[in-house]
């Protein structure tokens, strides 16, 4: 079984719990606006690698990983638009007794039988996702990342029913997703899920703009800079108020 594969981080420390592994998948259907892996857009590109490969590789770290209370962690791009590659990968790291994360927008959930079949196949053997919420307004959301939220909130309650642990992450960029009262919104439906176990405010940055020059894209933020540390502390202590956790 191959994955297209953009890129592998070795030791990861942001991505889920511990020292991780971070698979970054190739493909995504959302377009954010503050997107910093634009390069990871293009559906079927990347280099193709074996779940064989990827255990392989994975052996050499274990000691570092299971030390820390590490794992694996599934990135992108998005990870769930290869669901069959990512039930293999992570049936093997069960076998080792790894831990398994997802970071996913849930921008490809669908109820297509189809896919909702891989994807309970795929929870058995999930210990975490990580669910990015870009903006809680369908409307500001469509503007933001090309596409509705409606089924990304649906993916979101189909988690929170099935109790598959998640931690909220928000990319908070100014005058886009920091008005308070859209921040007050998230944080009442953040309220209504019972899985939520960290909610991350991660500020907005422009790391990744070179990417778009370099695929010849215009970055649409140009004139948008990071948010101020009072403005990050703000929204999480707003967030916070909507943890179960």
């Amino acid at each position: 079984m191959n994955g297209n594969i953009h890129s592998i981080e070795t030791f990861g420390t942001v991505d889920g719990p511990g020292i991780r592994y971070v698979v970054f998948l190739q493909g995504c259907l959302l377009r954010c606006q503050f997107c910093h892996n634009a390069d990871t857009w293009e559906i079927g590109s990347g280099r193709e690698i074996s779940v064989d490969e990827i255990m392989n590789d994975l052996e050499s770290y274990l000691p570092f990983i299971k030390a820390s209370k590490g794992g694996i962690t599934v990135s992108g791009g998005e990870p769930l638009l290869q669901p069959s590659f990512l039930i293999e990968l992570f049936k093997e790291c069960k076998k080792r007794g790894i831990h398994t994360t997802i970071d996913s927008s849930g921008g490809c959930f669908s109820r297509e039988p189809k896919f909702m079949a891989e994807l309970e196949e795929l929870l058995n053997y999930t210990d975490l996702i990580l669910l990015d919420l870009k903006h809680i307004d369908e409307k500001k959301h469509r503007k933001l990342t090309g596409k509705t939220n409606r089924h990304i909130l649906e993916f979101a309650e189909l988690l929170s029913d099935k109790q598959i642990p998640v931690w909220i992450r928000h990319v908070l960029v100014p005058t886009i997703n920091d008005n308070e009262n859209d921040l007050r919104k998230l944080s009442a439906y953040i309220k209504t899920l019972n899985n939520v176990k960290k909610i991350e405010i991660l500020p907005y940055h422009k790391l990744g703009v070179y990417k778009w020059e370099a695929l010849g894209y215009r970055y649409p933020l140009e004139h948008i800079e990071p948010p101020s540390e009072s403005s990050v502390e703000k929204a999480n202590l707003i967030l916070q108020g909507g943890s179960h956790a």
